[in-house]
């Protein structure tokens, strides 16, 4: 099997991370009043969904990504001569 590239590496973390900052949203909001100061939707949480949405789909395109170059990896690796 050939090496994984880097970019795959690359996109596993940022699944990695995107979907741990989805979990951390959707279960303590109160994180991002804390780290930028700041509240945009006066409390009813319709920001703070939404970012949770956004990181959520942001780590299964990322996901999706990386899962192809490993699979191109992969096969790049088995033909003779590659």
């Amino acid at each position: 099997m050939a090496s994984i590239p880097r970019r795959a590496w690359i996109e596993i973390v940022l699944t990695i991370t995107s979907a741990a900052l989805a979990l951390l949203t959707a279960v303590s909001s109160a994180w991002i009043e804390a780290v930028f100061g700041i509240d945009p939707d006066a409390g009813n949480g319709a920001v703070e969904w939404a970012i949770v949405a956004m990181l959520t789909g942001a780590a299964v395109a990322f996901a999706v990504s990386a899962r192809s170059e490993w699979r191109r990896a992969a096969t790049d690796g088995s033909r003779p001569g590659a």
